[in-house]
């Protein structure tokens, strides 16, 4: 019972080490080397600063980011854009309804990101967390625990999953991607490679277009994960150094009582 036990659970830690995962869905999830991984990863600035310009240019046009204030790309850990930066940039890119103007006026840091312009187009203030690229093997979430959720995963591998194959159903044309459920989707591609120039020179084909959009979408889902993962490790190593010292206590107050016997 035990060697079958054993062997089962090395067959299972096997299927989660392949470099193209399955993710419980019909779709090819490929895993990728974040900076924000592991219990001691952090966000690159670079690479969230790219991801904005790509949102900004690109899929801003139809999805929103409406749980997301303007203000946190100032934040340490997140795009860290100065104070006069985020209100250029908020200024320069968005408008809100203002009620007591009766009328549109420029945003502010103080604004949200706008939401979705398209009503079939999801907001992504919260995709990388709503979306897993790792379920298996056989649905067991095993893999999650060796690669994480996988939601960052997800969006890169659905934006590069784009095949070139359309077809038209009920006068809808759906395109063919290989990280979708079902393998059709009603979004066309919008990553072509060399869409937008990176201030920093950065690689711009599509492959690192879409990393660099997913890690900004994880950000935008978790800005406070490495604050949280911070306050986690020092929370285990006080846990520990509690746990020795009450073991030790324990052991100092009941050594002179220990191996005696008692009368009943």
């Amino acid at each position: 019972m035990i060697k079958k036990l054993t062997t089962s659970a090395i067959l299972a830690l096997a299927l989660t080490t392949g470099g193209a995962l399955a993710s419980g869905d019909g779709g090819a999830i490929h895993d990728e080397a974040f900076s924000f991984e592991g219990p001691f990863g952090t966000y690159d600035q670079n690479q969230l600063q790219r991801g904005l310009k790509i949102y900004t240019e690109i899929c801003s046009s139809c999805h929103g980011l409406k749980y997301v204030p303007l203000r946190t790309l100032s934040d340490d850990g997140g795009p860290n854009f100065s104070a006069d930066q985020v209100r250029a940039y908020a200024a320069e890119n968005f408008e809100v309804f203002d009620a007591e103007l009766d009328d549109y006026r420029p945003s502010t840091p103080v604004d949200h990101f706008p939401v979705s312009n398209d009503p079939n187009a999801p907001d992504l203030s919260l995709m990388a967390k709503a979306r897993a690229g790792f379920h298996g093997p056989a649905g067991t979430g095993i893999n999650q625990l060796v690669r994480g959720i996988g939601g960052a995963e997800y969006i890169a591998a659905f934006l590069t999953g784009f095949t070139g194959e359309e077809k038209e159903v009920a006068g809808s044309v759906l395109y063919e991607n290989t990280a979708f459920a079902g393998g059709w989707t009603a979004m066309p591609p919008q990553l072509w490679g060399e869409d937008v120039e990176f201030d920093d020179g950065h690689a711009n084909d599509i492959h690192h277009e879409a990393v660099d959009m997913a890690a900004f979408l994880m950000w935008a889902a978790e800005p406070k994960m490495m604050e949280r993962q911070h306050a986690g490790f020092v929370a285990v190593l006080l846990l520990t150094l509690l746990t020795a010292l009450l073991y030790l206590t324990n052991k100092k107050l009941w050594a002179p009582h220990k191996g005696k016997k008692t009368d009943l």
